[in-house]
């Protein structure tokens, strides 16, 4: 159930309601609005007065909310989330799209630093990077670990780029918090319902991976689970589905964008990465996204593919990236 309330200087009408409610043992969301406030109630709504919060002033309608997710959904936050780094950089709403990018996996400090450089060079605004890497063979190349996040802190420093790296494990958000800006939580953990609960108890941006097979709402549900820890600075990330087609590693679902857009107010950026599996199809879906209103991509560049410990096929080499960058440049304005 949302309450909304008379667009205005009505403080008090807003206190009334939240008072009201809380009393008899609901929580409350207030979301103030370019047009309106909304005031969510998170609860079992039987135990409030209908006919007592239609009497407050400045109540200017009562809506039921069917979706499950609650704290996700558009109706309870009708503007655009907007995450806001540490750095000032802004992601979501009317700002303009982000790219991040970087290597799939840090692998030394050599070749970090000179795709850093070059990505920067283009115009990505975060540098992304695996430290630790889930793997579908336990004897492939599983990451650096904590010296991977170490030497990306210290690309962050030479660079002044904001940092994405991968969670895996609860008892590594510590390091997490001290050297990473945004935590990517992958499509494997998307489900890991422990693991989101932790971090809804922390402040940090997270980018919530789209699961294998997972429909929108079992999607927008994991991100229920963080926001209603109390982190609302939750980032959605489309990385491609299974289905029944193997010509690509996924099947990048850009649909997504728009329904998700329609359905909650949560910033949506895409992986076409991980979801085409093959770098010269990497372009054309990044270009898809922007029109289709993406708020941001995450790619993966590495200066020679053919020697990554992780992924090179799917990699843009820096070049072929900075071009592409200048026509995600032009497109934007299309979104």
């Amino acid at each position: 159930m949302i309450v909304v309330m008379n667009h205005g200087n009505n403080a008090s009408s807003i206190q009334q309601v939240v008072d009201f409610v809380e009393k008899a043992g609901l929580k409350t969301q207030v979301s103030k609005g370019v047009e309106r406030t909304v005031i969510g109630l998170i609860g079992d709504k039987t135990k409030v007065d209908r006919s007592v919060l239609e009497s407050i002033p400045d109540v200017a309608e009562i809506i039921d909310v069917s979706k499950p997710y609650k704290r996700a959904a558009r109706e309870m936050h009708p503007d655009d989330t907007v995450i806001t780094l540490n750095n000032g950089l802004k992601i979501g709403g009317k700002n303009e799209p982000v790219v991040m990018a970087g290597p799939c996996t840090v692998e030394n400090w050599e070749m970090l630093s000179e795709i850093a450089e070059a990505v920067k060079s283009a115009g990505a605004k975060v540098l992304r990077g695996g430290a630790w890497k889930p793997r579908t063979s336990p004897y492939a190349f599983q990451g650096l670990g904590e010296e991977g996040l170490k030497l990306l802190d210290k690309a962050r420093a030479a660079t002044g780029l904001p940092v994405v790296s991968e969670l895996m494990d609860t008892k590594d958000i510590p390091l997490f918090l001290k050297y990473v800006d945004i935590i990517q939580i992958g499509a494997r953990n998307m489900q890991n319902f422990s693991l989101l609960k932790e971090l809804g108890k922390i402040n940090k941006p997270i980018l919530l991976k789209r699961g294998l097979s997972a429909t929108i709402e079992e999607w927008l549900m994991s991100a229920e689970y963080i926001l209603a820890g109390g982190n609302t600075n939750v980032l959605l990330c489309e990385r491609g589905i299974r289905t029944m087609e193997k010509y690509t590693r996924n099947t990048l679902d850009l649909s997504a964008v728009p329904v998700i857009k329609k359905m909650s107010h949560l910033p949506i950026i895409i992986d076409p990465s991980h979801a085409v599996g093959h770098w010269d199809y990497v372009p054309a879906m990044s270009k898809a996204a922007i029109v289709a209103g993406a708020d941001g991509l995450i790619i993966e560049v590495h200066s020679a593919p053919e020697k990554a410990a992780c992924d090179g096929g799917q990699c843009l080499k820096p070049k072929l990236f900075s071009g592409l960058m200048q026509d995600i440049k032009a497109l934007s304005k299309y979104r």
